[in-house]
């Protein structure tokens, strides 16, 4: 049986969205980022490429505003009750001089007299992909009754630290995450176009491994390779593997939207004495950062840790060490709240969750290893247990 996330576990997610809704003095909040919503409702569906919002009054009913062709089929996946679904007409779509918010807004006001009942300080998700200017527009317009505000990312602070039921679908997709590195791993050899390697990752990742089905990732698989190596977030092209290439691999399972990333360097062939002392110093941080993680301890005190093992080395990494996971939608599987680095003032916590990525881009080479990690009662635990050095092949 898969974990399924029960409607206490949904009311409860509300009750704190709506007690930090209070700390920072709001009437009502504005959520379009799909994960957000997805983490309140429970909505899933490739429809985040037109607007769509989750309005969620201090008080009262959620409201999730859809196009009318997915607001027709939102009770599939949602727990909301159909009258709390509410579609926006199809001619607002892809209008020069129109915005789903204008109707949005004038629903809001007119048919289910939300403003009136909202007035003052509106929170809005202002740095999520999925909010626009255009959308901003219309419901400041709209609805003027409101002091719409940048809310901070409120939901996604309320999502940092997961449930046991969150902790088990992340379980499940490192599962899903294994299945898709050994694959990669398998399709690595002299001759091998980049794209088929691709190819094999993205078969691995939807099929999972048996109920821990594969969900789709919210980014494609990475194999930055050789010298281009030294570059993060390259994707695959038709280019062959070739004797003596380092093959970063960076990927992730998903299952029911939960992911657990997971990075590790594959070389075909000799590696030179520059990869080799790269492997070591990044092991040696990698431990030291794993060994100092526990509930209480300073975020920034783990950066301190990678960043004082690698100075041993003579190596420096200016990019953040890692961010927290859970849930996500394409185009980023971090959560946008902590990140590992030594200007971060948060604490551990037990039950938040993080990818660890030991990404060092070099000259000419790169070299990459990660571990996605719980923050335990006394450490952490890993949710892959692949091997973390140099894979040779």
């Amino acid at each position: 049986m898969t974990t399924e996330i029960t409607r206490a576990e949904y009311d409860e997610r509300l009750a704190r969205v709506r007690t930090r809704m209070d700390l920072q003095g709001m009437s009502a909040l504005i959520v379009t980022d799909p994960t957000n919503i997805y983490y309140l409702c429970g909505y899933n569906a490739w429809s985040f490429y037109t607007p769509q919002m989750l309005f969620v009054p201090a008080q009262g009913d959620m409201i999730l505003f859809a196009r009318e062709m997915d607001a027709k089929g939102a009770h599939r996946t949602t727990w909301l009750p159909d009258e709390q679904i509410v579609a926006y007409p199809e001619r607002y779509v892809h209008r020069p001089h129109l915005h789903p918010f204008d109707w949005v807004a004038f629903a809001l006001r007119r048919r289910w007299q939300v403003a009136p009942a909202s007035k003052g300080v509106v929170g809005m998700e202002m740095d999520s992909h999925f909010t626009s200017p255009k959308g901003y527009r219309a419901l400041e317009h709209g609805v003027p009754e409101w002091k719409i505000v940048d809310c901070f990312e409120l939901v996604n602070w309320v999502r940092l630290v997961k449930s046991d039921a969150e902790i088990q679908l992340m379980r499940a997709a490192a599962r899903v995450t294994t299945k898709a590195m050994e694959a990669a791993i398998e399709a690595i050899e002299v001759g091998v176009p980049q794209n088929v390697i691709a190819s094999r990752i993205a078969a691995a990742q939807a099929i999972g491994d048996g109920e821990a089905w594969g969900d789709y990732p919210a980014i494609v698989p990475m194999l930055p390779t050789g010298e281009s190596a030294d570059t993060p977030h390259l994707t695959w092209s038709d280019r062959r593997l070739e004797l003596g290439d380092a093959v970063v691999v960076e990927l992730a399972g998903a299952h029911r939207r939960y992911h657990v990333p997971l990075a590790r360097t594959v070389m075909l062939g000799e590696p030179s004495e520059e990869l080799l002392r790269l492997e070591e110093a990044v092991a040696a941080g990698l431990q030291a950062v794993l060994d100092a993680a526990a509930p209480g301890v300073a975020v920034a005190s783990l950066a301190h840790a990678w960043n004082w093992t690698l100075a041993e080395y003579g190596l420096e990494k200016p990019s953040r060490l890692g961010y927290s996971i859970g849930a996500a939608y394409p185009p980023d599987w971090g959560e946008r709240t902590i990140s590992i680095r030594s200007e971060d003032e948060n604490d551990l916590a037990e039950n938040q969750t993080f990818h660890i990525i030991c990404g060092m881009w070099m000259e000419g080479f790169g070299y990459e290893v990660s571990e996605s990690v719980r923050i335990t009662a006394t450490g952490v635990e890993t949710f892959t247990s692949f091997p973390r050095g140099l894979i040779r092949r």
